[in-house]
């Protein structure tokens, strides 16, 4: 069944190429190389040949090569279907609903965050519930995070997408600075009491000008690297029981936001982005600007070839009112305009399965969404970080999944403008420390309550 037709598209016959033409003139027909400097083109109704699809995916230098080798294993398993990789778009967020709305989405394509359900919202997604029920028993599905996988899922039960990896926020620790002042390492039972306390021990001035220059800890300042915070505290931007409803501004989401902002700017203990000069928190966390990072299973790569001293990971410190981590919502989906419904399944079937995540986690690390594979991804780091990897808690990351206390990003009936809202009111709060918590965050649920009843 063809469950695109359940969403109205516009058409455009007189600027429409078929996907044939399309590669033909992209120069592709025989390269399954790149469309990286061109939009995927509408198909037109299945020919003799093999039927074609463009899998749109990250740009990153390792992915295009990564997924260019695994897809012809795809093809040699497939021979009626033929997939075009192409990178993602910069700035995917802004332009892909234009290429939806155009009827040039690539077939199948990888989403994220709070940008992917709000695609889904907009009718832009196939619902993958038929396939799933047809395709995936439940082994396989009990082996993803259920948060995760329950994150692909609208609120009137559609299903827009699958795994593509569990991305997990743990704590990485410099072990050289916590020897040498005498710190004990961060344990699975630590709290956020233990946490401030390592961090108002590490926070140093050392070079003695008055100014801190070696801070306990740090974070991304940004959608749902606070949400975990909320929710260990006891709240929620969203409320469970109701999608339009903000609760950023009740008490516990309010003390979480100022527990934070204390430790950046009433002890100084957390580096805000500015302090450590707008470098990628892995970064502060390599170069030794900070004794601490919360961070996640994706930058393990990046850490473990750039940091000179010996790095440890722990679990997410407990709030007051829970344990959380952020487990990632990347994931894959199908367009809603695709004329080949079943051969896109058949890719995103491919490019969830064990084997497509074995390449990902080999290639860069990437946690799997399948935790069958967690043994196997924590013995690749090994093999590749001998030495690093022989004092780390890798595994850690896979905690949150294995114990069930994994959260995702919450999401509002209507999520249009509401991550920028969010994002901003954090910069002013936590970055530039010009705004009052409980000021900034009423005023934000009155912004976000005003785009749910619009």
């Amino acid at each position: 069944m063809n469950l695109s037709q359940t969403t109205r598209l516009p058409d455009h016959p007189t600027t429409r190429l078929s996907r044939r033409s399309f590669l033909r003139l992209a120069g592709l027909a025989g390269a399954g190389g790149a469309l990286a400097a061109c939009a995927a083109a509408q198909p037109t109704p299945r020919s003799s040949g093999p039927t074609q699809l463009v899998y749109q995916d990250w740009r990153t230098e390792w992915f295009p090569p990564m997924a260019q080798q695994m897809l012809e294993e795809f093809h040699a398993a497939h021979p009626n279907i033929r997939v075009f990789f192409t990178p993602d778009p910069e700035g995917l967020r802004e332009k892909m609903p234009a290429a939806f709305e155009a009827g040039t989405a690539a077939d199948v394509f990888q989403g994220c965050c709070d940008y992917f359900p709000a695609w889904a919202q907009a009718n832009y997604l196939l619902d993958l519930r038929p396939y799933v029920a047809a395709d995936l028993d439940q082994a396989t599905i009990a082996d993803w995070d259920h948060a995760q996988y329950r994150a692909f899922f609208l609120r009137d039960g559609r299903q827009f997408g699958l795994p593509k990896y569990h991305g997990a926020l743990g704590l990485y620790y410099n072990k050289d600075l916590f020897d040498e002042y005498g710190v004990d390492y961060p344990e699975e039972a630590w709290t956020t009491d233990d946490y401030l306390s390592a961090m108002k021990r590490l926070a140093r001035d050392r070079d003695r000008d008055g100014q801190i220059d070696l801070w306990g800890s740090t974070l991304e300042a940004i959608y749902d690297r606070i949400q975990v915070h909320f929710n260990s505290w006891g709240g929620h931007y969203v409320d469970p029981g109701d999608p339009a409803r903000c609760r950023m501004a009740e008490t516990e989401a309010l003390r979480a936001l100022e527990w934070l902002r204390a430790r950046m700017w009433d002890d100084k203990v957390m580096a805000t982005s500015l302090a450590v000069q707008k470098v990628s928190t892995r970064e502060a966390f390599s170069t030794g600007r900070v004794a601490m990072v919360e961070d996640g299973s994706w930058a393990l790569k990046d850490i473990l070839t750039n940091a000179k001293f010996r790095v440890g990971v722990a679990p997410f410190p407990a709030g007051p009112a829970r344990r959380a981590t952020l487990a990632t919502t990347d994931g894959y989906g199908i367009y809603a305009g695709t004329q080949h419904p079943d051969a896109a399944w058949e890719l995103v079937k491919f490019l969830v399965s064990k084997d497509y995540g074995r390449a990902m986690a080999r290639a860069n690390f990437l946690q799997p969404a399948r935790a069958s594979l967690v043994e196997e991804w924590v013995s690749f780091i090994q093999a590749e970080f001998p030495a690093q990897a022989e004092e780390i808690d890798i595994a850690a990351f896979a905690d949150g999944h294995v114990k069930g206390y994994s959260v995702t990003a919450e999401i509002f009936a209507n999520m249009t403008g509401v991550r920028a809202i969010i994002d901003a009111a954090f910069e002013e709060i936590l970055t530039l420390g010009q705004a009052s918590v409980a000021e900034r965050m009423k005023a934000v649920c009155d912004e976000i309550t005003r785009i749910q009843s619009s």
